[in-house]
């Protein structure tokens, strides 16, 4: 390992959150354009439209748990406990969170992302033993 695969999971997740504010932007100029709202109504977001509260909530949801992995995998990489086994779990996590938004912005179907979800935090919480355990050992 080089030293920095650990931050490659993180740069992705990066990525599916400007494609997230990308998706938010597409769908609010096909609204406006529609003629289904006005623009004037995105300046205090009171009433986000169904088809674009989805993205929104999604994006936010980006900034929830992910924090978490953020700093996990910072204190991975100083600890030097980022490895393969922490490396596969980051990974992981960050496709699980792809699913997860995907899920999200288009059936948005509970029955499916809560699964998602529930899988990325218990994936998280790994990350986060394999941290506390590296620590304890060293």
């Amino acid at each position: 390992m080089t030293g920095f695969e650990i931050f490659w999971p993180i740069v992705v997740h990066v990525l599916l959150v400007f494609c997230l504010y990308a998706l938010l932007s597409f769908r609010r100029m096909r609204l406006v354009r529609a003629g289904k709202v006005h623009a004037a109504q995105f300046r205090e977001n009171r009433d986000e439209p169904g088809e674009s509260l989805v993205v929104k909530n999604s994006i936010a949801n980006q900034f929830e748990l992910p924090v978490l992995f953020y700093v996990c995998c910072v204190l991975l990489y100083i600890t030097e406990a980022d490895n393969i086994v922490s490396l596969g779990l980051a990974w992981l996590f960050v496709v699980l969170r792809y699913a997860h938004a995907f899920v999200h912005v288009t059936s948005n179907r509970i029955r499916y992302r809560r699964p998602l979800f529930m899988a990325g935090v218990a994936t998280l919480f790994a990350l986060w033993v394999w941290l506390a355990v590296w620590m304890a050992m060293s």
